[in-house]
């Protein structure tokens, strides 16, 4: 999204195949998502495993690292100590409020949550205060994303799991617990989602797109905040993982991503 504004982006990772793969993903998908959108315009791509090259004079830094809360300490902190003194740092985090990921960081008035979903089909990004959170930084973000073809919502109390995630927090879980009982199938679930909501995507579907294995990290993170909740869900997911089964990116999760089939185990 950012660079389909005339943005030049740098994604920096420390795998240097993954850093290859994003940037050819990029590649493919950018002249299209710039041809459909007015005003839009190519930017250029880049990876590097050097974070100093990646920082150098940017003025938006987005962490997105495994939702694992030291992990995001860690790196939030280094960010914070080697990025321009007036850059903006944003967590992409689901489930951790910015509040809980600042303990090392020395600026906390310029980091604040940027959750994305899944753009450009969802281009939502929801954006909240870490509690020291500069309001101008906040400001300037809803003014400037929309040019990024993207649409801000601020989450205007602290809260874990944002706006939308809660929601839909609400219905992965339910969802989960039906088939964990028995009561139904991950492939009637989503039919059932689909016919009744109108969404072109079911819920199994969504969670295989997502990736299981960040499913379940999300999910045990809000079981870890209300310990009263159901640990059926988590078995469930904890199946699929244990087994490999990561959804798309492994090519089968609920689903067999190479048939499109339900595969249920």
């Amino acid at each position: 999204m950012f660079a389909s504004c005339g943005g030049h982006v740098r994604v920096y990772e420390v795998d240097a195949a993954a850093g290859r793969a994003a940037v050819e993903f990029v590649d493919a998908e950018l002249p299209a998502l710039v041809a459909r959108r007015p005003g839009a315009s190519a930017g250029t791509v880049e990876a590097t495993d050097d974070l100093a090259t990646a920082l150098h004079d940017a003025w938006l830094v987005v962490e997105a690292v495994p939702e694992h809360l030291e992990l995001k300490r860690t790196v939030l902190a280094e960010i914070d100590r080697r990025a321009a003194p007036d850059a903006i740092i944003a967590t992409n985090s689901s489930s951790f409020p910015s509040s809980r990921l600042i303990d090392d960081v020395l600026r906390p008035e310029r980091v604040l949550n940027m959750h994305f979903f899944r753009p450009p089909e969802q281009a939502a990004v929801e954006l909240m205060s870490d509690g020291h959170t500069d309001r101008a930084v906040i400001d300037l973000l809803l003014g400037a994303l929309p040019a990024f073809g993207l649409r801000p919502f601020e989450a205007r109390q602290e809260s874990v799991g944002f706006v939308f995630n809660r929601i839909w927090a609400a219905v992965k879980r339910e969802a989960l617990t039906v088939v964990a009982e028995g009561v139904s199938t991950p492939a009637e679930v989503d039919e059932l989602f689909r016919l009744t909501v109108g969404s072109p995507v079911g819920v199994f579907q969504a969670m295989d797109q997502v990736g299981l294995d960040v499913v379940l990290d999300i999910e045990e993170h809000y079981v870890a905040e209300d310990p009263t909740r159901s640990q059926a869900p988590l078995d469930l997911l904890r199946r699929y993982v244990d087994a490999g089964h990561l959804g798309v990116k492994t090519g089968s999760g609920f689903y067999d991503h190479g048939t499109g089939a339900p595969a249920i185990r």
